[in-house]
C-alpha cells in the first residue's frame, strides 16, 4: 500500500509539472543545458585558430597582406590620377580664365571700329559725342555683368578701404571736411573687392 502511494505522489507531481508551463520550461532547460558556460563566437573562433597548422596560420596572414597591399596600391592609384586631374584643371582655369572677359568685351570693340569711320566723316560733333556716350554705357554695363563696379566717391566720407588720397583741399566748409572733394581718376571693384583704388582729393 505505501508503494502504491508513493507512485501516485510522483505521477501527481508530474502532472503539476507538465500543468505548470514555466515549471516545465526550466526542466527542460535544465535538462538540456549542459554544464558550464556555453563558449562565444570568439572562443569558438580561438579554438579553430588554436586548431590549424602553423603552416595555415601564415598561409592566412600572407593571404591578408597581400589584399592590403592591393587595397593600398588601389587607393594609390587613385589618389594620383585625383591629383593629375586638379592640376589640369587649374592649369585650364589659369589659360582660359579670361574667356568670358573676352567675349563680354568683343561687341565693345565692335562698336568702335564702326563708330571710328563716321567719327572722321562727322560734321556734327554733339551726334559723335552721343554715339560715343551710348558706347561707354554699353562698356560700363558688360564691366558690370562681369562684377565690376565703379567705387562712388560723390560727397562721400573719405574712406581708406576704397579711395586713394592724394590731394588735400584746405579752407572747406566744416561738412566738407574729411569728405572727397573730387575724383581725380575712377577706382573699381571686382566682386566686391577692390581692384583700384580711386584717387581723390579730401578736404581740410
Amino acid at each position: 500500500m505505501a508503494e502504491n502511494k508513493n507512485v501516485q505522489d510522483e505521477m501527481s507531481e508530474n502532472e503539476e509539472k507538465i500543468a505548470d508551463p514555466e515549471m516545465a520550461a526550466d526542466t527542460e532547460q535544465t535538462a538540456t543545458t549542459p554544464e558550464g558556460e556555453q563558449a562565444t563566437g570568439d572562443e569558438a573562433q580561438a579554438e579553430s585558430q588554436e586548431e590549424k597548422t602553423p603552416e595555415e596560420l601564415l598561409a592566412l596572414a600572407k593571404a591578408e597582406i597581400e589584399e592590403l597591399k592591393t587595397q593600398a596600391l588601389y587607393k594609390q592609384a587613385e589618389f594620383e590620377n585625383y591629383r593629375k586631374r586638379t592640376v589640369k584643371e587649374k592649369a585650364d582655369l589659369i589659360l582660359n580664365g579670361s574667356k568670358s572677359a573676352v567675349i563680354a568685351l568683343l561687341p565693345i570693340v565692335d562698336d568702335l571700329e564702326r563708330a571710328l569711320p563716321s567719327m572722321k566723316k562727322a560734321e556734327d560733333v554733339a551726334a559723335v559725342a552721343e554715339g560715343v556716350e551710348l558706347i561707354y554705357q554699353k562698356f560700363l554695363k558688360a564691366l558690370a555683368g562681369l562684377g565690376v563696379k565703379q567705387i562712388d566717391t560723390e560727397g562721400k566720407d573719405f574712406d581708406v578701404d576704397m579711395h586713394e588720397a592724394i590731394a588735400q583741399v584746405p579752407g572747406v566748409p566744416d561738412e566738407q571736411k574729411g569728405r572727397v572733394i573730387d575724383c581725380v581718376e575712377k577706382g573699381y571693384t571686382l566682386n566686391d573687392h577692390v581692384i583700384r583704388h580711386a584717387k581723390v582729393a579730401v578736404g581740410m
